[in-house]
C-alpha cells in the first residue's frame, strides 16, 4: 500500500451560493453530475451547502492528484470536476467515484474521504492510496512483483 497524495480544500458556503446564484452561471450542470444535482436539490431549503461540500471534495480529489504528479503534467484536462463524483451509499457516506480520464489515470486507487461542515464553512480532506504497483508505474520505477 502506497500513499499517493493528500488533499483538503475549505469552501466558504456564502460565497460559493452567491456564485451558484450569478445570472448566467452554468457552473452547476458543467461541474456537478446529474446524480449529485439530484443529491443536493434533495437537501431542502439549503442545497448550496451540500454543492460547497461536494466542490470541497472535487478540490481535495485534485489537489492530491496534482501532489502525486509534482514536476510532471496533472494530464486531467480543461474540465475534471464532473469527472469526480461524490455519491452516498444506503447509509448516506460519501465516497469518490472517477469517471473517464480521471478514472484511467487513477486505476484501481482507493479515494479515502471525509466531508464536514460547520456554520459557513464546507470542508473535504482526501488520501489517494494505491494498493499496489501503480506507485511504481507512477514514479517510472520498475514493479517489484
Amino acid at each position: 500500500m502506497t500513499i499517493l497524495g493528500i488533499g483538503l480544500d475549505l469552501v466558504t458556503i456564502s460565497e460559493f451560493s452567491e456564485q451558484l446564484e450569478r445570472a448566467g452561471t452554468t457552473m452547476l450542470r458543467e461541474s456537478f453530475t446529474a446524480g449529485e444535482r439530484r443529491y443536493c436539490q434533495s437537501k431542502g431549503t439549503d442545497p448550496h451547502r451540500s454543492y460547497a461540500t461536494r466542490w470541497a471534495a472535487k478540490e481535495a480529489v485534485l489537489k492530491a492528484w496534482a501532489s502525486s504528479r509534482f514536476a510532471r503534467s496533472p494530464q486531467i484536462g480543461d474540465n475534471p470536476y464532473p469527472l469526480i463524483e461524490v455519491v452516498n451509499d444506503a447509509w448516506g457516506r460519501p465516497s469518490i467515484k472517477l469517471h473517464g480520464l480521471a478514472a484511467e489515470f487513477l486505476p484501481r486507487v482507493r479515494v479515502h474521504l471525509s466531508l464536514t461542515h460547520d456554520g459557513d464553512t464546507a470542508a473535504a480532506m482526501v488520501v489517494l492510496e494505491d494498493p499496489g504497483e501503480l506507485a511504481d508505474l507512477i514514479e517510472g520505477r520498475e514493479s517489484t512483483n
